[in-house]
């Protein structure tokens, strides 16, 4: 098997897809979260204010998830035809609630009456909620594990089986996390009082998170055991939870002193760090088969070739400089406070 710095090709694409899919929950989860209070702010202006601070970034950040779909697709084909599979409830809502989000901020000022935009709030902030929840459904059922049979193939029976309370626990959590990333890059992004109404709102959304949070580590550690494996057989590596819990910890700590674009820096950390802390609880495995151990899928059973994976490294060696560019250009360029004019949504 080939090398690169000492790590084989599949371990390394397996960390190329672990982040992207961290780029994306970071990016794309702000502005889920700044959709999933859209209904808490009662004046037209704050709405508008509200779409607006996410309106020149919101479809960029979403190609993050395209990437990553696309890196997973290439990388793990038999991973990416199983969890689509068996996950085809979930991944259908998700498209269909990704596509009446992105047609809400875009129809939502396209007329004045008062019923139009308010059924186009409802729409979007409808969708900016189930959105990071049906992530963590997901995410969900990949940490329990799914019932994998002879070819990986999927033998789950009940077409709502992916709503168990362990991947229920996993999506709230989920929403709760991306909706205090959006209230922090809301803040950062208004003034007045909006910019006060937003500061009780982070305080309940931080209440929220790490209220849902606690019950699903506390869960997790007591009825799924196998995600702890890792770190009871490697003792340093609980340096990756302790970094997350302080990251955590520190959010509302500079909310509180108001300094929030140090907090939104955090936050961002507790994101990443939560996700690496999945990676290793997973790894090498992608996903578990609770039917019979031997047809679990793993980042070797499942992955393309040496030789694929090494000329896919190369293009992302590339290419991943080039998208960092440019979303550091777009988030430089559409920097500081929101102002409405003539061109806003």
């Amino acid at each position: 098997m080939e090398t690169l710095f000492g790590i084989d090709y599949p371990t390394l694409w397996f960390l190329v897809v672990g982040g992207l899919f961290s780029g994306y929950a970071i990016l794309d989860g702000f502005d889920f979260g700044a959709g999933a209070w859209h209904l808490f702010f009662k004046k037209e202006k704050s709405r508008r204010l509200a779409l607006n601070a996410i309106g020149p970034v919101w479809d960029g950040n979403e190609v993050w998830l395209v990437i990553g779909g696309g890196a997973l697709f290439a990388g793990f084909p038999v991973m990416y035809a199983t969890l689509f599979s068996g996950m085809y409830v979930p991944f259908m809502l998700f498209l269909l609630v990704i596509i009446m989000r992105a047609v809400s901020i875009e129809f939502r000022s396209k007329e004045p009456m008062l019923w139009w935009r308010k059924m186009w709030d409802i729409s979007y902030s409808v969708s900016s909620i189930m959105l990071p929840f049906l992530l963590g459904i997901v995410l969900g059922n990949v940490l329990l594990g799914m019932p994998l049979g002879e070819g990986f193939e999927y033998e789950g029976e009940g077409f709502l089986s992916f709503l168990n309370p362990y991947a229920i626990m996993v999506g709230v959590s989920t929403l709760a996390l991306m909706m205090s990333h959006g209230a922090i890059y809301l803040l950062l992004k208004t003034e007045g009082r909006m910019y006060a109404k937003l500061t009780l709102l982070l305080k309940k959304g931080m209440i929220f998170f790490m209220v849902s949070f606690g019950i699903t580590s506390l869960y997790t550690l007591i009825y799924i055991p196998h995600l702890s494996d890792t770190f009871r057989g490697n003792p340093e590596l609980f340096v990756v939870p302790l970094a997350a819990l302080l990251c955590i910890a520190n959010v509302p700590r500079l909310a509180n002193k108001k300094k929030y674009g140090k907090a939104f820096l955090f936050s961002s950390l507790t994101i990443s760090l939560l996700l690496i802390l999945v990676a290793i609880e997973l790894y090498p495995n992608l996903l578990f088969s609770t039917l019979d151990p031997k047809y679990t899928i793993t980042v070797y059973n499942a992955a393309s070739s040496d030789k694929s994976l090494g000329i896919m490294l190369t293009f992302a060696a590339i290419g991943t400089p080039l998208v960092l560019g440019y979303t550091a250009f777009v988030y430089i360029t559409f920097r500081g406070k929101v102002k409405i004019d003539e061109t806003s949504y």
